[in-house]
């Protein structure tokens, strides 16, 4: 027997490759200079281990740090991390990375689902251990608490300079601009086409027709865009234009998402703050003119949302771009018309369907239903009580994996104490949150309705009841209607959809009358 002996060859070790992200939050010069040390150092940093590849610095500078979705530089580090083209990612600290504990989380869960780790610098933390998830909630939340800190404290300054007429815009309206002292001052040229939308509405203009009127013009808009219909309104409810100003229209809540103020905070009016481009009547009339166009047309002004007046109101959706429906009267009689084909065929080409077509086709699938409930709605009924019943079981053991993940953490909790990672008062904030969790699921768990009261099945037990008990309909009836559809989807001007509260959609033809 002949024995030869095969050397090993040395394979050569694959580098990681190595990227480092870095954030500083205004756009003044000495936090670009700041930016620029930052990623001088990083890029030294990579390139001084031999066993690293260079990918790249990621950065942001004049954003918040408070939302990862507005910030482009770490959503393309994200990008890259997701196709599989960094191994390790380098960053300052918890708090440059992210001010929201949420955000900070799933995305440190997302790298490390791909096996790829963050270290924070400053906190001399790597995602890559056992017990740094723990420590980077804690951080984190630190973090956030710092940012939720400042933010108030900005708010109270404005608020302050607000109080004392002191509040200069940080954006104008068009029609308006900057002096050189910061003054708000007026636009002459610009101005000149405010007064021509307001004298054209009070002239009984509608904003779609203005804004085909300015394009025709060749009048170019604010950001040298054409014009809209939403914008034309939104310069005719704009109180600026008669001198006046009205302080936070928009609030921002504990998750850093902006609302439009309707009572929740305070708000501040003040009148002759600057010179006025129109006259406080003018404004008024046109405030008049625009609250005509909307009850004539029954829709809710400031929401663009449509009274109930009419079974159909705000519940038609176009499958071709999405938009609601509005009701118009045509000569055939009454329509429901796609709101951006009315205001722009080339964007949408849903034409319109007869309200009678729509009553016709609802009629129909009711009577459809009536006559073949054992083959629709009792399978379906016994399919969703199946996957409910599946899915009340999926939630208990979802919390109940939560009651023993939560023991692991304060095993964890203890170990970072006696190791001295942890302090007494964050130990002691941090057990009794996870206690605090622990008592809410054990209270979820008690109080868990095991006989699947979904809403699915209380709709679904509704219109058997009904179908079971009512002959064929031979009209239209709006109780009826109300009582099951959430929604129509018109698909074609033949074909449309009707979403019923149930969970079911049904498609039914639509006899258009027309060729």
């Amino acid at each position: 027997m002949n024995i030869k002996k095969i050397e090993a060859q040395p394979t050569e070790k694959k580098k990681l490759r190595v990227a480092a992200y870095c954030r500083v939050s205004t756009e003044q010069d000495e936090q670009k200079e700041s930016l620029e040390t930052q990623k001088t150092h990083y890029e030294s940093w990579i390139k001084l281990h031999s066993d690293w590849d260079f990918v790249g610095i990621f950065y942001d500078f004049g954003i918040t740090g408070t939302k990862a979705e507005v910030r482009d530089g770490l959503q393309a580090l994200l990008y890259e991390c997701r196709i599989g083209r960094i191994d390790y990612v380098l960053t300052k600290s918890v708090s440059r990375f992210a001010r929201n504990t949420v955000d900070c989380l799933s995305i440190v869960r997302e790298l490390i689902s791909y096996g790829i780790p963050i270290y924070f610098e400053k906190e001399n933390l790597d995602t890559g251990s056992m017990e740094s998830e723990l420590v980077l909630s804690i951080l984190s939340s630190m973090a956030q608490d710092e940012s939720e800190s400042i933010s108030k404290n900005m708010k109270w300054a404005i608020k302050q300079r607000i109080e004392a007429g002191t509040f200069i815009f940080g954006s104008l309206p068009y029609g308006y601009t900057k002096s050189d002292e910061g003054r708000t001052i007026i636009n002459k040229k610009e101005a000149d086409v405010v007064r021509l939308i307001f004298s054209s509405t009070l002239n009984g203009m509608g904003t779609y027709k203005i804004a085909q009127m300015l394009n025709k013009m060749k009048v170019p808009a604010r950001k040298g865009g054409e014009w809209s219909g939403s914008t034309i309104k939104g310069i005719l409810i704009n109180e600026k234009y008669y001198g006046a100003a009205i302080f936070q229209k928009t609030y921002t809540d504990s998750n850093f998402k902006r609302h439009h103020n309707h009572g929740e905070v305070d708000s501040y009016y003040a009148e002759e703050h600057h010179e006025p481009i129109i006259s406080k009547e003018e404004f008024d009339k046109a405030q008049i003119m625009i609250q005509k166009y909307c009850d004539e047309r029954n829709i809710e002004k400031d929401t663009g949302k449509y009274h109930n007046k009419y079974p159909f109101s705000g519940i038609i959706i176009c499958g071709e771009c999405g938009e609601k429906f509005k009701r118009q009267t045509q000569s055939v009689g009454i329509a429901w018309a796609c709101t951006k084909h009315l205001y722009n065929k080339a964007e949408c080409s849903m034409k319109f369907i007869k309200d009678e077509a729509i009553k016709a086709s609802f009629v129909t699938m009711i009577n459809k239903l009536i006559f073949g409930c054992k083959q629709v709605i009792l399978p379906y009924y016994e399919s969703i009580h199946i996957a409910d019943k599946d899915r009340n079981l999926q939630e208990i053991i979802r919390m109940k994996n939560k009651l023993q993940s939560n023991v692991d953490r304060k095993n964890d909790l203890r170990k970072l104490r006696v190791n001295g990672f942890l302090d007494g008062a964050l130990y002691n904030q941090e057990l009794m949150r996870v206690e605090k969790e622990n008592e809410e699921i054990r209270a979820a768990l008690q109080n868990f309705d095991k006989s699947g009261e979904h809403r699915g099945i209380k709709e679904t037990e509704k219109l058997l009841h009904f179908i079971e008990t009512t002959e064929m309909l031979t009209e239209f009836r709006d109780e009826v209607f109300s009582d099951f559809v959430e929604n129509i989807y018109v698909y074609t001007r033949t074909c449309i959809g009707f979403r019923l509260k149930c969970g079911l959609t049904l498609k039914e033809e639509v006899c258009t009358g027309t060729k």
